[in-house]
């Protein structure tokens, strides 16, 4: 029986795509090794994400491609991951690779819950992560995060952010009283977006999540003319009215020239805990459909969940992706998987520049 060369395997390894990138492992520089020893090869793959959803199929592919080649006895398959980022940042934010907002087109759709779904999920994978607060006026972020009344220290004149489930945060909550309300111009709201993002020690991150406030006014143009974005993530529920705010806030983005990763659809139906009746209170589907209409990516669904909404006023984020059912944790985690993978699809096309223009 002959024996497998490495380069008989880098060839067949050559005929394996990644399912979001659509280019080959080997044309990706994603195998990083491959070790032959009587009949058995292991592949080493570095993905680009390790939220990687379509982990299993890249495996199942090498395993089916390279165990084709005569001699071959078995394949293994080890997964490491490297973010990558765009080139664009310069110097705002050195060690960032990635700059994701999660807004919405009208208030109430679930949008900082989703941030922080995201921003969690993502560090549970192992990604470094961070989560902006930019909803300057409402500030809910600490709450969920389980920090509220928390104050960052500094040290050599920069913010240090706090530090929740893995994720650094950062929020005007932190630098309020209680019950204090922000009467602020929007000259002022873009100073404090400025200052969140260049005064604030974020370290090395792979993402950092900016939870947006609702709408299309001062916060998404300070935060586009400020520092260049990786993309946008749009979450809206399913009824008409919210879809039509969504479509405004995507094309807010495009007229921004910022990539718009995908919408989510929040609170897609109510599943009853203790009969499995399956109720879609705001309608279904709807955000599907308008992603289809604006040639934009649908990341998924999260059903209306009430362990979720305690989770978020008990500041126990982490426990969406244990304790909430094993319907809630797969549906969360696909979404997270979906925006990662569509993070790597964006840095793999020519960076856009945001426009300024708009006043």
């Amino acid at each position: 029986m002959s024996k497998p060369n490495k380069e008989q395997v880098m060839e067949q390894l050559g005929t394996v795509q990644d399912p979001d990138l659509h280019k080959s492992l080997v044309a990706l520089n994603m195998i990083k090794d491959v070790v032959i020893s009587e009949g058995k090869v292991h592949v080493h793959v570095e993905l680009t994400t390790p939220a990687c959803p379509l982990k299993d199929k890249i495996s199942a592919d090498i395993q089916s491609a390279v165990g084709r080649l005569d001699g071959v006895e078995e394949v293994t398959v080890e997964f490491s991951a490297t973010v990558r980022g765009s080139s664009s940042k310069g110097s705002v934010l050195p060690g960032v690779k990635n700059v994701v907002a999660v807004g919405a087109g009208k208030g109430g759709v679930g949008k900082s819950t989703t941030a922080v779904m995201i921003a969690v999920g993502l560090a549970r994978s192992g990604a470094a992560v961070g989560l902006l607060d930019a909803d300057i006026y409402g500030p809910s972020i600490p709450t969920m995060m389980g920090k509220k009344g928390a104050k960052p220290l500094t040290a050599n004149e920069r913010i240090l952010p706090i530090e929740s489930a893995g994720v650094k945060i950062i929020s005007m909550g932190f630098m309020l009283e209680p019950d204090q309300a922000v009467v602020w111009r929007g000259p002022m709201v873009h100073s404090a977006v400025s200052q969140f993002l260049q005064q604030v020690e974020w370290g090395e991150l792979d993402y950092l999540i900016v939870d947006l406030p609702p709408g299309t006014g001062d916060v998404p143009l300070s935060l586009a003319q400020t520092i260049p974005m990786t993309g946008s993530v749009i979450v809206c529920t399913p009824q008409d009215v919210a879809l039509a705010d969504a479509r405004r806030a995507v094309r807010m983005y495009q007229q921004l020239n910022v990539k718009c990763l995908g919408i989510i659809e929040n609170m897609s139906y109510y599943c009853c805990p203790k009969c499995g009746h399956r109720d879609e209170i705001f309608d279904h589907g709807g955000a599907e459909k308008a992603a289809a209409s604006l040639d934009v990516p649908y990341l998924g669904a999260i059903p209306l969940n009430a362990r979720l909404r305690e989770f978020g006023d008990d500041g126990k984020p982490e426990a969406a992706f244990g304790d909430a059912g094993a319907e809630i944790q797969q549906a969360i985690e696909e979404v997270v998987g979906n925006v990662a993978s569509q993070i790597s699809i964006a840095n793999m096309e020519p960076a856009s520049q945001p426009t300024l223009s708009v006043e």
